[in-house]
């Protein structure tokens, strides 16, 4: 038999019918049923653990807590899993952290600062603990001695590359904003420099331009889609840092609206029924279409969203266009987008995972933002009359045409509340998260020119002179 996630479960349970006296075997199956998605099994089984008196309970607490707050979209329950961890273990870090994470998502600023400071006192040392508090400090001088501290533990040899990102990413937002352009330059360098250490390889160009290939080959037109649903989610996608969480955010001000934010469930699909990707999803009939929907929508059940006015805000989904529309053939797309040279900077300074590798040199940004234009073009031409391209720059500049525009693109009656993004309460699990609670500004658009000598290989690479 091989061994896979699902026989490694099945024996475990196994086992423990036979003796379920055994906590550390519980917490092992616990952790395999929450990397299968199996959330609430997962819950079962960590209760299982801690009835027996697992050791490190407040370990078992903490894993509960990042269902509760990741898959099952339930800070409240996630906050009171983790004090009971913290009950357990005052000095535990990691879930001081994750109470702080909570508290910024909801725009609580000082109850995160309380959190991470607190984390940072249990563990000097932890250079997460360090660029969380900075994240939530408002800096009024480069002589800050927190700035000190963040360049010294940066700097030190001990530190690895995981911790240089963050403190690096931490330092060029900080300087940015202090209006130190060259050195927050300098610091975010370093922070990519620490990331592509962390990359399994280099950025392949040849690789990403056989992926396009492969999606417009398989989605090469509308296929057998799926017979129309009466409801479809909104579907907010585009380059990563192109203004996505703020139409959403516009969106969730709207009485007919549920802000989803970002949902794992077209990911989860594709990685649980649709390899490799896209071959796998060629040819399918309407059939297998409306069960891969069914998919998707018991991960949405679970999450307890209704459907109705449900948005889905994963920029990445833009690869995903034609899958979205075969599985929901009558699904709205908001594809949002920014000027090319405000959004490459954007996203070299966004401290984003190792896995996208485009990110880390201005010159892979410009060959990964050519292909996906290349691709939006590609479903531009199927599906025209169903995306909407939303300007970020439009958007900031004169605010309500463009909100009407997207309302009306969606069927939505105006509402005056989606003129105030900023006001909209609830969770909020982006980098953005601290910008869209402010009221609309313009500062970011036209940002580019701070860095214009630094940013010349992006304005090369994106044949702009």
């Amino acid at each position: 038999m091989s061994d896979t996630p699902d026989t490694r479960i099945a024996t475990l349970r196994t086992l423990l019918a036979a003796d379920p006296d055994r906590p550390d075997d519980w917490y092992d199956l616990g952790l395999l049923l929450k990397r299968a998605r199996r959330y609430e099994e997962a819950l079962e089984a960590y209760a299982e653990a801690l009835k027996r008196n697992v050791e490190r309970p407040e370990e078992v607490w903490l894993n509960r807590a990042v269902i509760h707050a990741e898959a099952l979209g339930d800070p409240e329950q996630a906050a009171a899993e983790l004090e009971k961890a913290i009950a357990l273990n005052p000095n535990y870090a990691s879930a001081w952290l994750n109470l702080g994470n909570l508290n910024e998502d909801r725009g609580a600023r000082e109850e995160a600062r309380r959190a991470y400071a607190k984390a940072r006192a249990a563990d000097p040392q932890d250079a997460m603990a360090l660029m969380r508090l900075a994240e939530v400090t408002t800096f009024k001088s480069v002589d800050d001695p927190m700035i000190a501290g963040m360049r010294q533990m940066a700097a030190h040899p001990s530190v690895p590359a995981i911790g240089r990102a963050d403190l690096n990413f931490t330092l060029g937002k900080v300087l940015d904003a202090l209006e130190e352009y060259d050195a927050a330059w300098e610091a975010y360098a370093a922070g990519n420099a620490a990331t592509i250490e962390m990359a399994k390889g280099p950025y392949d160009e040849r690789a990403v331009e056989k992926e396009i290939d492969g999606l417009i080959e398989t989605f090469g037109d509308r296929g057998d889609p799926a017979p129309p649903s009466e409801t479809a989610p909104i579907f907010i996608l585009g380059m990563f840092r192109s203004g996505s969480t703020l139409a959403e955010r516009i969106l969730a001000a709207h009485s007919a609206v549920t802000a989803g934010g970002e949902l794992e469930h077209l990911p989860a699909l594709i990685g649980d029924h649709l390899q490799p990707y896209p071959k796998a999803a060629a040819g399918l009939d309407a059939l297998r279409h409306a069960e891969l929907r069914e998919a998707y929508l018991a991960g949405v059940r679970r999450q307890k969203f209704p459907l109705a006015g449900l948005t889905d805000k994963r920029p990445d989904n833009f690869l995903h266009i034609g899958l979205i529309k075969r599985l929901f053939p009558s699904a709205k797309i908001v594809h949002t987008v920014r000027d090319p040279m405000d959004n490459g900077l954007s996203i070299y300074f966004a401290h984003l995972h190792p896995s996208m590798r485009y990110a880390q040199r201005l010159e892979s940004i410009a060959h990964w933002y050519r292909h996906y234009e290349r691709l939006m073009d590609h479903w531009r031409g199927l599906y025209g009359d169903d995306i909407l391209d939303f300007s970020y720059d439009a958007l900031v500049a004169d605010p309500k045409p463009q909100i009407r525009r997207l309302l009306d693109f969606l069927d939505l009656p105006f509402e005056d509340a989606c003129l105030r993004p900023h006001a909209v309460t609830g969770v909020v699990r982006t980098a953005s998260s601290w910008q869209v609670r402010e009221p609309l500004y313009r500062r970011s658009s036209g940002r580019w020119h701070n860095y214009e000598q630094q940013l010349a290989p992006l304005r090369e690479a994106l044949g702009r002179g």
